[in-house]
């Protein structure tokens, strides 16, 4: 069974998500703030986190962002959970290193979908030998990409979707399908799959290109 480390700092939404959670057979541990979220995570590496944003002690970014930083959390797939639907709340999330981004109240199905399509991606991440930092565009560069397409490349990467790439970027999913297309042809690939392979090898040796 799947762990996943739920922190919410609302009762009746916590108790509800779990439910739902457990009656799919999850395995599912709560916590009420993001301090204890931190704690739980730590002792037992979660499968998938599910976090609120606005919550006690420290907040939901705040989370996301010490986890983060700690290598053994790299690859933990994290979806955020809020009230907030603004575009600029999004943003700052997928900018932090989340997967998903969920708005309150959340159905059963939306909930369950984004949580089973981020396992899978988890699954079939890039190979261990594939260290890749993920903290500039600029080394993507090199492969005769401009910024643009290079930014584009960076979050195509980190298993982003179009949709997800044009909120964080600003702008439509034509514009971003448009950059997916100059770029392919520029890197000699035909699929997301291809370009993501070639990205992921360009920054696991961002050394080397320095």
């Amino acid at each position: 069974m799947k762990y996943v480390l739920l922190i919410e700092d609302n009762a009746d939404m916590r108790r509800n998500l779990a439910t739902i959670l457990e009656m799919e057979g999850y395995t599912v541990v709560t916590c009420a703030n993001g301090r204890a979220g931190l704690d739980s995570a730590r002792k037992r590496m979660p499968d998938i986190i599910l976090c609120d944003v606005m919550m006690p002690e420290l907040d939901g970014y705040e989370v996301l962002q010490q986890l983060r930083a700690e290598p053994a959390f790299d690859d933990t797939p994290f979806i955020f959970l809020t009230a907030k639907g603004e575009k600029r709340d999004i943003r700052s999330g997928m900018n932090l290193g989340a997967d998903d981004y969920l708005t309150k109240p959340v159905t059963a199905t939306d909930l369950l979908a984004a949580i089973e399509t981020r396992l899978k991606r988890s699954a079939n991440r890039a190979p261990a030998e594939f260290k890749p930092d993920f903290s500039s565009s600029g080394p993507l560069e090199k492969l005769g990409l401009t910024p643009r397409e290079a930014e584009v490349l960076l979050w195509v990467a980190q298993g982003k979707s179009n949709a997800d790439i044009a909120m964080i970027l600003e702008t439509s999913v034509h514009t971003v399908k448009k950059h997916l297309q100059n770029l392919f042809e520029k890197i000699g690939v035909e699929t997301r799959n291809g370009a993501t392979f070639r990205a992921l090898e360009i920054l696991s040796n961002r050394r080397d290109l320095r």
